[in-house]
């Protein structure tokens, strides 16, 4: 089944922004068939398949269940998964790619209004194979979205002095069949923005697939995410000590509902 347009996807591939850390961006990422049908079989967010993350750092709910999928996400996630799609990514940063058919941390992902996600590094080692994450790909399918919604893709700088998110280097607007694909072994602290503010009805959807490699040396060795408080969270205690619990990979589970 054809579902991207490889062509366009390799020319644009080589358009890669280094500031604040290496990324790009690729516009009508699926063919606009597939990109419709996708968005139309997103399931709603009253469903009960979703795992909820909600607290004073990320608010949002996600679902990498393959029995859940409906066959043409499905394919999706196959073939975003297959060696042509590893190759195609690994060509353009030089590196090995290897996918993750376990989605671990991936797969479909929904904000509602209020939605929020602090800026945070990934996790770097994979918890059940120990590679290294690498690279995320990330597309947008809410085709009703407006910049005025907010919930923008931020991208900070690395303040090596904190080693805490700098300055809101870019923000990128997850306008419907937007791909977005960066390298996260690069201080790369993302998240969104700001909360978004959505009518009725209207949700911030993405799909998300990660891609890893043999770990290099001298890499971060955290097996959960590092979030940092945004600026009017800087001194509360209950913040700081919750995105503690969050990066520790024996406590992370108790700070999802706080």
């Amino acid at each position: 089944m054809n579902l991207f347009n490889i062509e366009h996807i390799k020319e644009t591939l080589s358009n890669f922004d280094n500031d604040p850390f290496d990324h790009c961006v690729i516009d009508n990422f699926f063919l606009p068939k597939i990109a419709n049908n996708l968005s139309s079989k997103f399931p709603r967010y009253s469903s009960n398949i979703w795992h909820v993350y909600k607290s004073k750092i990320e608010h949002k709910k996600t679902c990498n269940n393959w029995n859940s999928f409906d066959n043409l996400t499905y394919e999706v996630f196959r073939q975003l998964n297959s060696q042509l799609f590893t190759d195609l990514i690994g060509s353009k940063i030089k590196s090995k790619l290897l996918s993750d058919p376990g989605l671990h941390g991936g797969g479909w992902h929904i904000h509602s209004n209020n939605g929020n996600l602090n800026p945070h590094l990934d996790y770097t080692i994979h918890p059940k194979t120990n590679l290294q994450r690498r690279i995320n790909l990330i597309v947008y399918l809410e085709k009703n979205y407006k910049a005025a919604y907010g919930g923008h893709l931020g991208l900070w700088e690395h303040n090596k002095k904190s080693d805490q998110p700098g300055n809101l280097i870019k923000e990128i607007f997850p306008k419907y069949n937007r791909a977005i694909i960066f390298d996260t072994s690069q201080n790369s602290w993302h998240g969104l923005s700001k909360k978004v503010n959505l009518p009725k009805d209207i949700y911030r959807k993405s799909i998300a697939v990660y891609y890893l490699c043999i770990p290099k040396k001298n890499h971060m060795n955290n097996k959960k995410a590092l979030f940092a408080p945004r600026g009017n969270q800087k001194n509360s205690r209950d913040v700081l000590d919750l995105i503690k619990m969050r990066s520790d990979e024996n406590l992370f589970h108790k700070a999802y509902k706080k």
